[in-house]
């Protein structure tokens, strides 16, 4: 079992669950936001291995999220998917411009979420 930590961040239960059941299937231990907020200050107190990031919430959204983790030392080498409906090139581009590391479409399929904890997290290992 991996002591790996993924924090989730999607406002609909849903959506969280279905992570969650990919995550854990893989073998990631799980932490949950509901907001952007909320998952800055998740992210900056548990330090998770990796973040799935929606867009779509209320107050802060994912975009602002990830802009404000990538701009604190504490959390900005944290790498950041975003889990997302929004599936036109301009938010891969702009998701991409805010720090994000990978993006996946909703609806997505077990192997795509899979494929970004493999790559990003090899990544990470690999860089130290």
């Amino acid at each position: 079992m991996s002591s790996k930590t993924i924090l989730i961040c999607d406002d609909t239960l849903t959506d969280r669950t279905n992570l969650e059941r990919i995550v854990r299937a893989a073998g990631y231990g799980v932490i949950f936001a509901t907001s952007g907020g909320e998952a800055l200050e998740r992210a900056k107190a548990l330090k998770p291995d990796l973040i799935f990031m929606d867009v779509n919430m209320e107050g802060m959204d994912g975009f602002a999220a990830t802009r404000g983790l990538q701009k604190d030392a504490a959390t900005m080498r944290i790498p950041i998917v975003m889990v997302t409906s929004k599936g036109q090139k301009a938010d891969h581009v702009w998701a991409r411009m805010q720090g994000a590391k990978g993006y996946v479409v909703k609806p997505y399929r077990d192997d795509q979420i899979c494929a970004q904890l493999a790559a990003l997290l090899e990544k990470a290992d690999a860089a130290g």
